[in-house]
């Protein structure tokens, strides 16, 4: 039996915690663009590293890549626990 984790937003990931992408809800078609030519698709594997002194940007590892976004670029984003 295939097990099944919850689907949640990248901004409530801690630091350190290893997620799968699952669906780039951004409506928006130039971000969603965007988040999919800097490498965010479905399946790809991300790091939350740490947020920025106040909290926003938040920087992600994603495969080789430090990328920083804000928070409301990432509200688009749904991930899956690693």
């Amino acid at each position: 039996m295939k097990k099944e984790y919850a689907v949640q937003n990248l901004n409530s990931l801690k630091t350190g915690q290893q997620a799968y992408v699952a669906r780039i809800l951004n409506t928006d078609h130039l971000m969603r663009r965007r988040l999919m030519d800097l490498g965010f698709m479905v399946g790809t594997e991300i790091t939350f590293i740490r947020p920025a002194p106040l909290n926003d940007p938040i920087e992600i590892r994603l495969d080789n890549a430090f990328i920083s976004l804000r928070r409301e670029e990432a509200q688009g984003i749904e991930v899956r626990l690693k």
